[in-house]
């Protein structure tokens, strides 16, 4: 279902929030990438690239975030929903955020991961991405066509809910092994962080549910 723009033709806001979701995914994807580095060769200098990348990203989705706030509450906007449209895009921010500590927090503690748990890590990192980049697709289409909504928030719940099973899963394998015990909290600890990402995005996508329901009454 397609309705009329939120922002009354206002081509150039629009925009800058197609651009501040694409700087999201686009954190997402540097996240990932820096996940498959980490897990195959640990800490190097094309890792230490990707640490900055993303935290430059995560600035310039910040600095669009700035902008389409300020022109929100200055712009003819459908005032019942301005206060909405802030909050979500308030919440969003928070995936870019918890990329940044994500990737800062592998490079800073280092864990030590046996070659018997990367590949249920890199499938983690990869579940969370998808969620987090089937929740973007979702809120892209709450601001283009409504009855694309359901579809991205099925799929977002579908991708969390997989993130859920593999922490469970590979938490209880850890602490069933016969590492030390900080060692076991130090490593579920990486797997509750990044499973953190799927979690707020799924939170946006619940969101966006409420948020389409009542644009279309």
């Amino acid at each position: 279902m397609k309705l009329p723009s939120l922002f009354g033709g206002t081509r150039g806001l629009e925009a800058q929030i197609d651009l501040y979701f694409d700087k999201v995914q686009e954190a997402g994807l540097v996240f990932g990438r820096a996940m498959e580095i980490y897990l195959d060769r640990g800490v190097s200098d094309e890792f230490d690239e990707l640490v900055r990348r993303v935290t430059e990203v995560e600035e310039e989705a910040d600095d669009l975030r700035r902008e389409i706030e300020t022109q929100m509450t200055t712009h003819t906007l459908i005032p019942e929903l301005r206060e909405d449209v802030l909050s979500l895009i308030e919440q969003v921010d928070e995936v870019t955020n918890h990329y940044e500590a994500a990737v800062y927090s592998f490079y800073i503690q280092r864990p030590v991961i046996a070659a018997a748990y990367r590949p249920d890590f890199a499938e983690l990192a990869r579940m969370v991405q998808q969620t987090a980049e089937e929740m973007v697709t979702a809120a892209r289409a709450f601001f283009r066509d409504l009855s694309a909504v359901r579809d991205h928030v099925k799929k977002v719940q579908f991708y969390e809910s997989e993130a859920d099973k593999i922490t469970t899963r590979v938490g209880r394998q850890i602490f069933e092994s016969d590492l030390d015990l900080a060692h076991k909290m130090h490593l579920t600890s990486f797997l509750d962080r990044l499973d953190s990402i799927a979690d707020t995005a799924e939170d946006i996508g619940d969101k966006l549910s409420i948020l389409t329901i009542k644009r279309m009454v």
